[in-house]
């Protein structure tokens, strides 16, 4: 366990795999129920309790249950990211859900228009090429 001024970081054991980073859930402690915010970085995962108070004193190492909300709800893609792919002959539909997930948060942290362009254009030319109907 790790403390920032934000309060505690609870290190998992092992990193998790298959989900996005920044996710909100639930942390089951000894029968407390702990909403988290998680962070999954390059090598490991971060539990961020968003309600320290309702932390019980833990060891050095704890046991507990994370559970991580349903159905993802689906992600469109934005217009200026539809027109691109589209003028560039690329195929945006080939992504997987991860992927656009992926792409899609590389995009939303753009902070002016010029990084957001720029954001576009590597996305795109990552994409594959559309077919031709020849």
């Amino acid at each position: 366990m790790g403390r920032t001024p934000d309060g505690p970081l609870l290190v998992l054991a092992e990193r998790l795999g298959g989900h996005d980073t920044f996710l909100s859930g639930r942390l089951d402690l000894d029968g407390t129920n702990i909403p988290v915010r998680i962070m999954t970085l390059d090598d490991v995962t971060v539990l961020h309790p968003t309600d320290s108070g309702t932390l019980p004193a833990l060891e050095a190492h704890w046991s507990g249950t994370l559970h991580l909300a349903h159905g993802l709800r689906p992600q469109k893609a934005p217009g200026d990211l539809e027109s691109a792919a589209e003028a560039h002959g690329r195929v945006l539909a080939a992504l997987e859900d991860a992927e656009l997930r992926y792409a899609l948060t590389f995009l939303s942290e753009a902070t002016t228009r010029e990084i957001r362009a720029a954001r576009i254009a590597v996305i795109v030319s990552a994409l594959p090429p559309a077919r031709s109907a020849a």
